[in-house]
């Protein structure tokens, strides 16, 4: 039988001073002084766009770095991908409810019958206003009412609108699939719904390589919401709604705009939307990135990975290749699929990147040291490219692999480690433990 998971205090009791080196591994570090960068980036830029802003919680699930992406904004705006990330953060809305910050937590899928016993709790426990759900076929409404019922008040609504990603949503042109917006309106008068508008996400921009594309995509975004706004106003309520569109490459592309010397035709044409529409940003990965998120340099001020990128995987090196046994130089590494994840990136053929931490002979921008090859519990290390050189590390040596994707790679952990690369230049003491929330539901209360 397993043991259950230690508590947070207990984490913190017994890891806080430590250095990470002395961890079980494979281990997730996170850099708090990187994360707190990004979030006041990000949170500076939304205040001089004057545009709303909802942050995704699905990368990293801890209510901790959920705070650090709301700052001192008055409406605290989340999404949430599972119920039980929403349990997680009943307490941080309760919290910023008590200071007037409306709250408002987004289940971000379309709505699932399932769901709907978890939700009516957590609506009932958080009040009017706080929950929202995500809407794009008619045969969802009967699972809203039910919700709106059973919490005792209308749930909030928004619509999702395929802007060409086609994960979900209807197409601009087709909003008002077989009456969806008709029974939706019937629903809002009947007391069960309150429509807040529109929302698009958006992850072509994953492919993207400048920060002209980024805002490229943002600017399509914007535009197909705005079509099927403007196709259907005969049909939707007569107020403002909200156009919620993003993906972390658009959102930060959008800090493009405050750089004076950025005056390409996408920058023009983005500020111009976001001036004449109420538009509400959302993202979620930014604060930590990854390779992948990296490699599309949405901000024409990024500096390098290491110095960009807060999450790490830290690894044991098992074994070292350097004497000719193979075609080229490599080296084992104790991390595999399960602790790195298995998601390509774009920019490079790599599972992931050797951070130049305690590794002689490695530079912040030198050649890439990377996870080649990849199984189960175990990756192969080598140079990028064609390199005849040796490979610098040791048997036994403790190494961090920046991840191409923080979401897929943090759902192995139970826990972060938090270091602060701000007060500790080695980056390497634990000042924190943050535990993530688990699972795709929510627990039974």
């Amino acid at each position: 039988m397993a043991s259950p998971d230690p508590s947070q205090s207990e984490l913190r009791q017994f890891y806080i001073g430590k250095d990470i080196s002395e961890v079980p591994k494979p281990a997730a570090i996170l850099d708090i002084a990187i994360i707190k960068r990004h979030c006041e980036t990000m949170l500076h830029t939304i205040k001089a766009l004057n545009v709303g802003f909802r942050a995704h919680i699905k990368s990293h699930k801890t209510p901790e770095l959920a705070n650090l992406q709301i700052g001192d904004l008055s409406s605290a705006n989340f999404i949430a991908s599972t119920t039980q990330e929403i349990e997680m953060m009943i307490p941080t809305l309760q919290h910023l409810a008590s200071q007037n910050r409306n709250p408002n937590i987004l289940y971000g899928i379309p709505l699932v019958p399932s769901s709907v016993p978890h939700l009516s709790k957590a609506a009932t426990t958080l009040g009017p206003n706080t929950l929202t759900v995500m809407i794009d076929h008619p045969d969802q409404l009967p699972y809203l009412e039910t919700l709106s019922t059973q919490a005792g008040h209308a749930i909030c609504v928004f619509l999702k609108v395929d802007t060409g990603y086609h994960r979900a949503g209807l197409p601009p042109t087709s909003l008002n699939k077989n009456g969806l917006l008709q029974k939706l309106a019937a629903a809002e008068e009947a007391g069960l719904a309150r429509l807040l508008g529109l929302y698009s996400h958006s992850s072509l921009s994953y492919s993207g390589t400048t920060p002209q594309e980024a805002m490229g995509h943002l600017i399509a975004e914007i535009r197909g919401c705005k079509e099927a706004l403007e196709k259907n106003i005969h049909l939707l309520p007569e107020r403002e709604l909200v156009i919620s569109v993003g993906a972390t490459p658009q959102v930060v592309s959008s800090q493009n705009l405050l750089r004076e010397e950025n005056d390409c035709a996408e920058a023009r044409e983005l500020k111009e939307l976001l001036r004449d529409t109420k538009v509400e940003l959302h993202a979620g990965v930014y604060p930590l990135l990854d390779v992948q998120q990296f490699s599309t340099h949405a901000s024409a001020v990024a500096g390098n990975l290491e110095d960009e990128c807060a999450i790490s995987v830290l690894a044991e090196v098992c074994s070292v290749y350097n004497d000719g046994e193979r075609e080229k130089a490599e080296a084992l590494l104790a991390v595999g699929t399960l602790a790195l994840g298995r998601e390509p990136c774009a920019s490079y053929a790599g599972w992931g990147v050797v951070n130049s931490w305690r590794v002689e002979g490695l530079e912040k921008d030198s050649e890439s040291l990377i996870v080649s090859r990849i199984s189960q519990e175990h990756g192969i290390v080598a140079w990028e490219g064609p390199s005849p050189r040796e490979i610098p590390l040791r048997i036994g040596q403790v190494v961090k692999v920046h991840p191409n994707h923080a979401c897929v790679t943090g759902a192995f952990y139970g826990w972060y480690f938090v270091v602060d690369s701000q007060q500790d230049g080695d980056a390497a003491r634990i000042v924190d433990v943050w535990v993530r929330a688990k699972g795709c539901g929510m627990r039974a209360w």
